[in-house]
């Protein structure tokens, strides 16, 4: 079995399509089928069923899926060993960061990484942290720079570089910001109105609603998604309030005083543990380490 055929088959399975596959790997739906062709023949079986437009995995095709990855990974990984030898910082970098550290907090990282090495392609993904996660724990990521799950997990290597202080907003005109001087709202307050909120699924969104089901209280979602800078426009459209992070506070909103201890959520980069890094990689982990120091 050849890379090239066991690449075309990861990629085909994981997008149920030869056509998407094909723009995957800049490939012709034609080459595609032609390495499926071959892989199939290698091992004497056919790995996808074809019926009418949609692709599913054989019995056959289940079994290799795993083994496929595993034998991309490893050679990924003697890749980068050899290519470390050398001690030249080159080659591709793929790195997943969600959009907002992207837009605020990597740009200036980014420009200085890309000036000290200049010889590395940077594979810039912009993704949920959940994705990104997943991303480094399959293989198709090198590193993420995102926001941090709530828990450890074994086979990730975790490391808070920031923390976010998330705040408490509406728009200028919302009956929130009607409250006397020098008092606070509680939480009760806050679900006497609509919010607009992070996904119920992300680290995020499951950070602030913890906050409140520890309260006793169900926050009042009327619109939700993944997009800080989205959130951030409603909330100032007078949608609901918000939780934000404190660099998105501007003058079109408000930060409500609120009795509750401050929430904060965590920021920074992970790798796979039994994964070699490139040199690549490791430059880059430099870099983000000297944003914390």
């Amino acid at each position: 079995m050849d890379t090239q055929s066991l690449q075309a088959f990861l990629a085909v399975a994981d997008t149920q399509s030869f056509s998407r596959a094909a723009e995957q790997l800049h490939l012709t739906q034609p080459a595609v089928s032609k390495r499926i062709a071959t892989l199939e023949s290698q091992v004497g079986t056919r790995l996808f069923d074809r019926i009418g437009r949609r692709i599913a995995l054989t019995e056959a095709g289940s079994v290799l899926l795993p083994q496929a990855r595993r034998i991309l990974l490893t050679v990924e990984d003697s890749r980068r060993a050899l290519a470390n030898l050398s001690g030249q910082v080159g080659g591709k970098l793929t790195l997943a960061t969600s959009h907002h550290i992207g837009l605020h907090r990597l740009p200036p990282l980014l420009k200085q990484y890309t000036q000290r090495h200049p010889e590395v392609t940077l594979d810039l993904h912009f993704l949920d942290s959940e994705q990104a996660y997943q991303g480094v724990l399959d293989g198709t990521l090198e590193m993420a720079v995102v926001t941090l799950a709530p828990h450890p997990h074994e086979q990730l290597q975790v490391v808070e570089l920031w923390r976010d202080r998330l705040c408490f907003a509406c728009a200028i005109d919302h009956p929130l910001n009607h409250q006397p001087p020098q008092s606070e709202l509680s939480l009760i307050d806050l679900c006497e109105y609509n919010c607009v909120m992070p996904g119920a699924k992300t680290f995020t969104g499951s950070l602030i609603a913890q906050r409140f089901s520890e309260a006793g209280l169900q926050l009042p979602v009327s619109m939700a998604t993944n997009y800080l800078e989205t959130l951030k426009m409603m909330c100032s459209v007078g949608l609901g309030w918000s939780l934000l992070p404190e660099k998105m506070i501007d003058s079109e909103l408000v930060e409500l005083s609120v009795d509750t201890p401050p929430i904060y959520r965590p920021l920074g980069y992970l790798v796979h543990t039994n994964r070699t890094l490139s040199n690549a990689a490791r430059r880059m982990i430099e870099e983000l380490e000297n944003t914390r120091r």
